[in-house]
């Protein structure tokens, strides 16, 4: 069932777990979220950032949208980094339920201003809304921020934007960072940071950034061509200790788009006679789906839909 992010976010915040908020850029990609979602009993929320837009369109909204109304378990389109005001109305006009507008990179009262704006046209529609207060480092497509221009969110401050704005869930900066490359080791998450935000807010919290990068994926993508540097992710324990503080929506999207990558990979270095569409991407979304499965576990999803 389509339904809106805070239908989602706010059981998951009361009940002390997560829901997974994957990205998509196709259809096999968007199987593999929601139909594990299914299988699992797992509410899930669906993303589409404006690259995957600007890739997908309208049809991909669609394919989204069609299998999240036949699905059975809660689902949620979300925009992913909605750059503007008009970025976010236009999501809500393709059928979006929930949009991010990210204003981080402006001064907070800048951030505050524009944050308002989305949020009153949005709820006007019945529309949910994510902001975000603080910078996360690291890539991912037209969010590039460097280490030294990333800060973590204060406490306090996240207080008085939330007052401010009336957003319906805050994206914190803890420690995570966009992309495959989180630093050397395990990265830090702030804990301690995410805990105090979480007593002095109710609404759902969010982290991006949360992808694991398992070392068996990256490895497989070496073995079969594929090059990546040091990659490193969020350790699983770490979530789970989020989750139990506020995190509720846990952001996923380079784990998804190495597994696809592997899946391909894999196929046509073992065959490569092959030219089966079919035969190429299946084995893809079957490993999404495995990525997608072990997520929703580690958050504490499965059996809450």
């Amino acid at each position: 069932m389509l339904v809106t992010g805070k239908d989602i976010l706010v059981p998951a915040r009361k009940g002390k777990y997560a829901v997974g908020a994957f990205n998509t850029n196709n259809m096999e990609i968007t199987q593999a979220i929601i139909h594990t979602a299914e299988r699992l009993r797992s509410p899930v929320i669906v993303q589409m950032s404006e690259g995957a837009i600007k890739y997908g369109g309208q049809d991909l909204a669609n394919i989204v949208i069609d299998i999240a109304t036949r699905a059975t378990v809660p689902v949620a389109l979300h925009l992913d980094h909605g750059s503007s005001y008009e970025s976010a109305l236009k999501a809500i006009k393709m059928g979006f339920t929930s949009v991010m507008i990210d204003a981080s990179h402006h001064p907070f009262d800048e951030n505050v201003h524009e944050t308002g704006r989305v949020v009153e046209a949005a709820h006007a529609m019945g529309i949910s809304v994510e902001a975000e207060l603080g910078r996360l480092g690291g890539i991912e497509e037209h969010i590039v921020v460097d280490e030294k221009d990333a800060f973590l969110t204060d406490p306090e401050e996240a207080v008085k934007f939330v007052e401010l704005t009336d957003v319906d869930y805050l994206a914190i900066a803890i420690g995570t960072s966009h992309g495959a490359y989180k630093g050397k080791g395990r990265p830090f998450i702030d804990q301690a940071r995410i805990k105090k935000i979480g007593e002095l807010l109710s609404i759902p919290l969010v982290a991006h950034g949360s992808s694991g990068v398992p070392a068996e994926i990256v490895q497989r993508l070496r073995d079969s061509g594929g090059e990546i540097g040091d990659a490193a992710g969020i350790a699983d324990e770490d979530l789970t200790e989020a989750a139990g503080y506020g995190i509720a929506k846990v952001n996923v999207d380079t784990d998804l788009r190495l597994a696809s990558t592997v899946g391909i990979r894999e196929v046509l270095k073992a065959n490569p006679k092959e030219f089966d569409p079919r035969k190429v991407f299946g084995p893809a979304r079957d490993l999404m789906s495995k990525i997608v499965e072990h997520k929703m576990k580690v958050l504490g999803s499965v059996g809450k839909a």
